[in-house]
């Protein structure tokens, strides 16, 4: 096995053989370039090494281009004699291959389900999915740490909604305990989730909840597998599809225990289209992110960004990307030129020719490359013929697709939703047991004095009878009290820990 992933080289024009080397794999990357300059196929190659070597990759197919990975290329490809030309170029024996993949879709319709729940999601990320206010951010995170002092399990958006109507009901005790709760907050963050179902977000929430073991794992020969979000609808709801992503990353962090320094990879995550996670996000969720970024690595996990133009990245997050290879830019104007010139300073100065020219002047499977070296230095930007895939290149038919989809075990595990006990189910109980309760209470005192004139309750007024006492006599008490007694001792009730980008600790 070799010591890394062999990107490509060149002849006298361009690079000796570059390699991003296993060791400093998790030093993060970036792949950029303008569209059609080749960016799916460098992220094609990249997964092919990290499977090949035993890392599993998570990827999202935005143009339902990277299905491909699941099979063979061929030699009677339309591109192959070009394949040809270039590995005999750079010197590569090119073997087609198919490498292990596995499908999944929020919308459970060209891959397994993936789903998690509204607890592990956190207050934070559900904020930014929703796009609230700091003041109903500050309300959604009254009403979690309700839930979560009450043992109400947050699964899905039903018990979201239901967790938002009982809040409501009982603002002005929540505002005494935890800070205002207005009920024009509460219906706004409402408003939010009907939007959020009408993307089909509601999808994302439900059990069984994504095992992140099930993305972790590498087939009988020891190849990692390929897990493939198919984003081509996803992308369509951008901020969706930014938080899914993002959560996903955020639970690796808070799941995978420290490394140090691997000799390869647990994982590598390719976050394509990466301007959708910045585009108008807080300089709060930034500075996370970025944290992440700088953190995750000690983890095992490699974070690669996909993006267009290298400035669509916060600076603070670029200087974590070691390994770059950047695929041609277009400057047709004053502002492309600036791009350009900012990513030029970005690389390790080559003086064999100027950075921001090569840039512009690299034809589409040709990028310039800086990787780390053996001793975690950024390797002198160079120009490289990237090398071509060994499978196939473009997107599958609907049949493979379904083919691979079904010989996976993961379909009997996640296709089929589960409904258990959550907060709606338990607040509706409540509900049906305090009206119930409210009810007995008014029968009895209708029926005193009937039985006892001359010591009933006095009441003024015509024959209406007392009226019942409001909340069966509870409130955030009485009639609720035995309940999240009982709650609490179970592990559904337990203090829910999360963590650094609003997602749970183990909390399932």
């Amino acid at each position: 096995m070799t010591d890394g992933i062999f990107i490509g080289g060149g002849g006298a024009d361009y690079a000796a053989p570059q390699t991003l080397l296993f060791s400093h794999a998790n030093r993060h990357g970036l792949i950029a370039g303008a569209t059609g300059t080749g960016k799916t196929v460098t992220l094609q190659i990249l997964a092919e090494g990290f499977s090949a070597a035993g890392v599993p990759v998570f990827l999202s197919d935005v143009k339902g281009d990277l299905a491909g990975l699941s099979m063979a290329g061929s030699p009677d490809f339309h591109l192959h004699d070009a394949f040809d030309k270039r590995a005999a170029t750079i010197g590569l024996d090119l073997d087609y291959a198919a490498f292990p993949v596995r499908f999944w879709d929020l919308f459970a319709e060209r891959g397994h389900a993936v789903r998690t729940t509204v607890a592990e999601m956190g207050p934070l990320m559900l904020a930014r999915l929703l796009d609230l206010t700091d003041v109903q951010e500050g309300v959604l995170n009254i009403a979690f740490r309700a839930a979560d002092d009450q043992g109400l399990p947050l699964l899905d958006l039903a018990d979201l909604r239901a967790l938002l109507m009982w809040c409501g009901r009982n603002a002005s005790d929540l505002s005494l305990r935890y800070g205002n709760v207005a009920t024009a907050s509460v219906g706004a963050i409402q408003r939010a989730l009907l939007v959020l179902e009408t993307e089909g977000g509601d999808r994302l929430f439900g059990e069984p909840a994504l095992d992140l073991d099930d993305i972790l794992a590498t087939d009988g020969q020891g190849r990692g597998f390929v897990n493939i979000l198919a984003a081509d609808r996803l992308i369509n709801a951008p901020r969706l599809y930014a938080t899914f992503l993002l959560w996903l990353l955020s639970e690796l962090f808070e799941r995978l225990p420290e490394v140090g320094n691997p000799d390869r990879p647990r994982l590598v995550f390719f976050f394509d289209e990466a301007h959708l996670l910045f585009d108008s996000a807080p300089d709060a969720l930034i500075d996370k992110v970025e944290q992440v970024a700088r953190l995750i690595r000690s983890k095992g996990v490699g974070v690669y960004f996909v993006t267009q133009n290298p400035d669509d990245i916060p600076e603070t997050v670029l200087g974590q990307l070691g390994n770059r290879i950047q695929h041609a830019l277009r400057a047709f104007t004053a502002r492309d030129r600036t791009a350009l010139n900012k990513a030029a300073q970005t690389y390790r100065d080559n003086p064999a020719f100027d950075t921001a020219d090569a840039i512009v002047q690299v034809g589409t499977g040709e990028a310039v490359t800086s990787l780390l070296d053996a001793k975690g230095v950024p390797g002198m930007v160079e120009r490289t013929l990237i090398r071509p895939p060994s499978s196939r290149l473009g997107p599958i038919d609907a049949g493979a697709r379904a083919a691979v989809i079904a010989a996976s075990p993961m379909g009997a595990k996640y296709d089929t939703p589960l409904d258990r006990e959550s907060a709606a189910e338990i607040l509706a109980a409540r509900a049906g047991a305090a009206a119930k309760q409210a009810a007995k209470t008014e029968a009895q005192e209708t029926e005193e004095p009937s039985r006892s004139p001359g010591h009933g309750r006095r009441w003024s007024g015509g024959g209406d009878g007392p009226k019942p006492r409001r909340n069966g006599g509870g409130g955030l008490t009485g009639a609720i009290t035995g309940v999240v007694v009982k709650e609490l001792k179970g592990t559904t009730g337990r203090r829910i820990v999360r963590g650094i980008l609003g997602g749970l600790f183990r909390g399932r």
